[in-house]
């Protein structure tokens, strides 16, 4: 008992040290007047890419030096300019948040007053509107206002938080665990195909696994009113499914072979929701 104890107290620390690490996402930078790297304290020479900056904390280092930089790197929001198209994990540490706040935001607007909607996710809403949502998002953040007062019509949020997924450099479902993803939808027996969905999730960084269990536990409660909105799994699966996973091939044809397995993913993630997360 005491060992068991011993390995469950190790495994905690070994997680909570995981989710405390974040890499710094470093490029080439002209940097205007002298600089010193923030690493080794000498001069940055040159009069162009003297150095690397990193984007979300705004680190400043030699290039031969980022590669001995620990992976501390703590998000600022002044360096985070944008809520759209900017790296999930980099999002929540910015924001100390759970999850991003445009998929809060967005599904209780759409919980609140959209559940009956016929169609829900799957009619399209008009598209100037989604970019002003985008665009409320990227510069006002938790404050952008996206009410029934503004946004009357609730596809133009169901819209908004789609193309937040498809705006992902790095997709929900990440390009390093597709392929266990992928492999799980192709496994004909179901408890197999269960243990291996599972193993998938574990793949996947901790901010994108919460915000995947978060978006299912939704879309789980969008099917129980399947009679109104005429939406199951399945046809959630059509919609979420190129939307939260894209692949990692080049290759055209094997990408739009993968179509089916990517609904069946999230159909089978919907429908299982209580059991994997």
């Amino acid at each position: 008992m005491a060992t068991m104890g011993l390995l469950m107290l190790l495994t905690l620390a070994a997680s909570l040290h995981f989710l405390s690490i974040c890499f710094h996402r470093v490029c080439v930078h002209t940097f205007r007047g002298p600089h010193w790297c923030e690493y080794c304290a000498n001069f940055m020479w040159g009069l162009i890419a003297q150095g690397v900056k990193c984007a979300d904390c705004g680190l400043n280092v030699h290039k031969q030096c980022s590669k001995m930089v620990p992976n501390d790197c703590k998000p600022d929001l002044k360096h985070v300019k944008k809520v759209y198209s900017c790296d999930l994990t980099t999002l929540v540490k910015a924001h100390t948040t759970k999850r991003p706040m445009v998929v809060d935001m967005c599904i209780r607007e759409i919980e609140s007053r959209g559940l009956n909607s016929e169609g829900l996710y799957r009619v399209s809403g008009f598209s100037d509107l989604i970019e002003d949502v985008k665009m409320a998002f990227d510069r006002d953040g938790e404050k952008a206002d996206i009410s029934v007062n503004m946004y009357e019509d609730i596809n133009i949020i169901t819209g908004a938080l789609k193309l937040y997924f498809r705006d992902l450099p790095i997709p929900l479902i990440t390009y390093d665990a597709y392929p266990k993803f992928i492999e799980s939808a192709k496994i004909m027996d179901p408890d197999e195909q269960l243990e291996t969905l599972h193993e998938a999730l574990k793949l996947l960084p901790p901010a994108h696994c919460e915000t995947l269990r978060y978006l299912m536990a939704h879309l789980k409660r969008v099917t129980l009113h399947e009679k109104e909105n005429l939406m199951n799994a399945e046809n959630l699966g059509i919609v979420f499914g190129p939307t939260l996973m894209r692949s990692p091939e080049l290759d055209a044809m094997a990408a739009l072979n993968d179509i089916r397995y990517q609904r069946l993913v999230v159909e089978l993630l919907i429908k299982n929701e209580d059991i994997l997360f």
